[in-house]
């Protein structure tokens, strides 16, 4: 054993801030049930809507997705009024439409994160275009695999303390020890509770995203200065280090999960 889960969180439309889950909840290939199931695209550019570009889309995260009964979801605003899209092209500047099947070629813009320090939110930034998902289940839209897991030894170094939810992980891990833990875990096999098994992937490279204001939450640009300083890894073969916080992982074997489960290194 080597922790346990403290919290469960999934977000149910992509880059909108998401929800705390205060009991248990299934894991299968697509992951957390209900997680990054939907997302807004851009009408102009056909592509998905993401506060990676913050200049672009820093708005989203203004507005909460939960997920309701049937699959559906209910989108809020920041007084907590239901919200259409009609109201959030409005807000955003840009017409959007909510999609829940992932076209093929599903792309989102990405803004150079240090750029993003160096010259605010509002800059105009060099701006990569990455295609989603490429260790993810068809039709999700997550940003690489469809499990992310942070430490609370992680969230320590970074000095965000209990701010999990900049870091958008959907298993926040208490852990002993001091640092960056889970870059250790990376080519292992994770048990977690009775029945779910997952493999490690990579380190999860950070973009802008932790240091933007989520909701209440003020911006914080040591959510990425700290990590770009103390932890930079190569998170696949060809890219260059990144600043690193957190691993991506995939579902080898389905099960149910709820807060307090134990967490063990399988071999």
């Amino acid at each position: 054993m080597i922790g346990t889960v403290e919290r469960l969180r999934r977000y149910p439309v992509k880059s909108l801030l998401g929800e705390e889950l205060g009991g248990s909840v299934e894991v299968t290939a697509r992951g957390l049930a209900g997680d990054r199931g939907r997302a807004l695209l851009d009408v102009a550019t056909g592509r998905v809507a993401s506060a990676k570009n913050p200049r672009r889309w820093v708005g989203l995260l203004d507005y909460t997705a939960t997920a309701t009964a049937g699959g559906g979801v209910a989108v809020t605003g920041p007084d907590g009024r239901p919200v259409d899209e009609a109201e959030l092209s409005e807000a955003l500047g840009r017409k959007v439409v909510l999609i829940a099947d992932r076209p093929p070629g599903a792309a989102i813009e990405r803004a150079v994160p240090e750029e993003v320090l160096a010259r605010g939110v509002a800059a105009e930034v060099e701006v990569t275009v990455n295609e989603l998902g490429r260790a993810a289940p068809e039709g999700t839209f997550f940003d690489f695999a469809p499990v992310h897991l942070i430490t609370t030894a992680t969230l320590a170094a970074t000095g965000t303390g209990g701010e999990a939810q900049r870091y958008r992980p959907n298993l926040v891990i208490r852990v002993e020890g001091e640092g960056y833990v889970e870059n250790a875990w990376v080519g292992r096999e994770l048990a977690i509770g009775p029945t779910l098994r997952l493999r490690v992937l990579v380190p999860t490279p950070r973009c802008a995203v932790p240091t933007l204001r989520h909701g209440p939450l003020p911006r914080r640009t040591a959510a990425l200065r700290v990590p770009a300083e103390q932890n930079r890894l190569v998170p696949l073969e060809g890219m260059p280090a990144l600043p690193c916080a957190g691993v991506y992982a995939q579902v080898l074997v389905p099960g149910r999960i709820g807060p307090g489960d134990a967490v063990g290194l399988v071999g």
